[in-house]
């Protein structure tokens, strides 16, 4: 599994010799921090775009201020994740479980329908991240 690569972040150099001395729980949040980084990224956008379908066109100014709050909060914690994660697995994570989260919202919250076709192309969103995730080199 990729966790990180020495090689595209020197930081990393620094919590390798530092994970000597580090107690388990700051070396855990050292090497996840990233990966919670990109899970409030998505949390964000999937939030922002919910607030789209609200803002009903932009006629509703709070979701419509929320929309832009939330975008530049998600695009924040994606660029914290995107120094150490690479890109193609990092948006593929962060685009395919937002369109995932929002298609639920959809179908629960706003009463959007759901058919054969929807599920087999949420599936292979699914089939594609993991496929990205698991193409990664191992460092």
């Amino acid at each position: 599994m990729y966790i990180f690569s020495a090689q595209h972040n020197p930081a990393t150099h620094a919590q390798a010799s530092a994970s000597a001395t580090l107690s388990p729980v700051t070396y855990f949040f050292l090497g996840t921090m990233h990966w919670i980084y990109l899970i409030i990224a998505i949390l964000l956008e999937v939030s922002g775009t919910t607030c789209m379908k609200i803002s009903d066109g932009f006629t509703k100014l709070a979701p419509t201020l929320f929309i832009f709050i939330f975008y530049g909060l998600s695009f924040t914690f994606l660029s914290l994740a995107l120094k150490v994660l690479p890109i193609a697995l990092t948006y593929a994570i962060w685009s395919g479980i937002g369109t995932a989260a929002i298609t639920v919202i959809g179908v629960i919250w706003f009463g959007e329908g759901i058919n054969a076709i929807k599920l087999v192309s949420l599936l292979l969103i699914i089939i594609g991240v993991a496929g990205l995730h698991f193409s990664q080199e191992i460092h």
